[in-house]
């Protein structure tokens, strides 16, 4: 919705809004639960993915400020205002609050709680016009992590020259991994550096150890700028840029072939101790301070990518039309690094390996590829059309092995089908997937994948986008 408030449209507010709800079959993982000693293997259940709205103010041609606020996965068990607790009031939050000038035609420079990612298309998507229910999520590897939900508080540069776009910010990182007290009277606390161990006690002698896993995690001391960027170069027909969100199919309304790269880097943004770094606890007070004794190794984060996105009309007169994008994402997080996500998890508690997550970013490198085909405007009636598509993830992270210590990949299948009532503006989804499910064990602090079961995940999403 648009409201002019000049006669020649220059000045203006729009008002974006949009809904996804979900309805879903999910066989769980191993060891799942849905409620207090409650096991669970499978589930129907009912969310909300995203409720959102944007407001935007373009004040004159060269200012710009919005504002992008809502929630996001809200279901009777997880995503509420105590997210491992239950699903109820979850947090309306700002997403994005950005203020805009432009400098000429080919700079714009920004501040602000923004969405100007690197590393690749994806990381900058926009959720409204997604040709596959979702996301794979592994192009949001920092997500809710350094980042407020893949945004950033800090500044930007944007423009375009001629077919090559860009985009590039500095944002400080989002504390995270933090311990309720940095002394040992906390003990072994998630945060701290005993986190990164796995603790022993002799029998004989009361000796209590605590060892390093060589698993890092987010440091809790990182004070380092992140650096992104993400360039790319449009062969045939330009896209808009205006606002940071790329289009995930323009349903044979556009011929555009883009290929881009795009970069992510924060010193010292994780850290580790080896498996040779043992402390003994026994001397240990509760004045003491496990940061300035447990010794520790930073890393820095780097993340990188590549990427092309082929979207075409095919024949004009049926307005069929042909959707793809193919991504290479390389991460280095520090050694063993793995995250386990589930979106929307219908799984309670605070296992990461509950519900239907699935490793999504870690140390190690992923391929990504959708593939989607719009049918004719009258395959199924006047009113709707219809766009099938299939999507493959596959991963390899150093640090998810099985008990002979070997990598163990991920490979995630797609395949689904949009009902197009109007566009983008209001849809049906129906998505088929199956994901690996892991049977995590614990080893020596380290989680080991045992025996992998594909597990299937059928959904049903409804989108009205206003």
């Amino acid at each position: 919705m648009k409201f002019n408030l000049s006669p020649d449209g220059q000045k203006y507010v729009r008002l974006m809004a949009w809904t996804q709800v979900y309805v879903r079959y999910n066989e769980n993982n191993t060891g799942t639960l849905r409620g207090p000693s409650e096991p669970k293997s499978s589930q129907l259940d009912f969310g909300i993915r995203r409720s959102r709205m944007i407001l935007l103010a373009q004040l004159s041609p060269r200012f710009l400020v919005y504002t992008h606020l809502g929630i996001n996965n809200q279901n009777a068990v997880s995503g509420g205002v105590s997210p491992t607790v239950d699903g109820k009031k979850p947090q309306f939050f700002i997403h994005e609050a950005v203020t805009e000038f432009k400098v000429n035609k080919y700079l714009s420079l920004g501040a602000g709680l923004h969405y100007y990612n690197g590393i690749s298309r994806m990381t900058n998507a926009s959720t409204t016009s997604i040709m596959t229910m979702d996301v794979p999520l592994t192009n949001f590897p920092t997500i809710d992590a350094i980042d407020q939900f893949a945004r950033w508080i800090g500044v930007y540069a944007k423009g375009r020259v001629g077919k090559f776009d860009y985009r590039l910010s500095m944002s400080d990182p989002f504390l995270t991994n933090l311990p309720n007290n940095p002394l040992y009277v906390a003990g072994a606390q998630a945060g701290n550096p005993l986190a990164l161990g796995f603790t022993t006690t002799n029998a004989t002698t009361g000796v209590i150890t605590n060892t390093g896993t060589n698993v890092a995690n987010y440091s809790p001391q990182n004070d380092g700028h992140v650096y992104q960027g993400y360039f790319s170069y449009n062969f045939f027909e330009p896209e808009a840029n205006l606002l940071p969100y790329t289009q995930g199919t323009y349903l044979g309304t556009k011929k555009v072939l883009s290929i881009g790269t795009g970069f992510m880097y924060n010193q010292n943004g994780m850290f580790s101790r080896s498996a040779s770094n043992s402390v003994t606890l026994n001397n240990y007070t509760s004045t003491t301070d496990l940061f300035n004794t447990v010794p520790t190794t930073k890393h820095d984060i780097k993340l990188f990518g590549v990427d092309a996105f082929f979207d075409t009309p095919l024949d004009t007169a049926r307005r069929t039309a042909v959707t793809f994008y193919g991504a290479y994402w390389n991460y280095n997080f520090g050694p063993n690094y793995v995250r386990f996500v589930g979106a929307e998890n219908p799984g309670y508690g605070a296992s990461a390996y509950r519900g239907n997550a699935l490793p999504q970013s870690g140390t190690g490198g992923s391929v990504y590829g959708q593939l989607g085909f719009l049918m004719g405007k009258k395959t199924l009636g006047s009113k709707v059309r219809l766009q099938p598509y299939v999507a493959y993830l596959h991963s390899n992270y150093e640090g998810l092995r099985n008990a002979a210590g070997d990598v163990q990949g991920v490979n995630v299948y797609d395949a689904g089908l949009n009902f197009l009532i109007d566009g983008h503006n209001a849809k049906v989804t129906l998505n088929y997937r199956e994901r690996p499910d892991f049977n995590m064990t614990t080893v020596g602090g380290v989680g080991t994948a045992g025996e992998v079961v594909h597990r299937p995940e059928i959904t049903l999403q409804t989108q009205i986008f206003l």
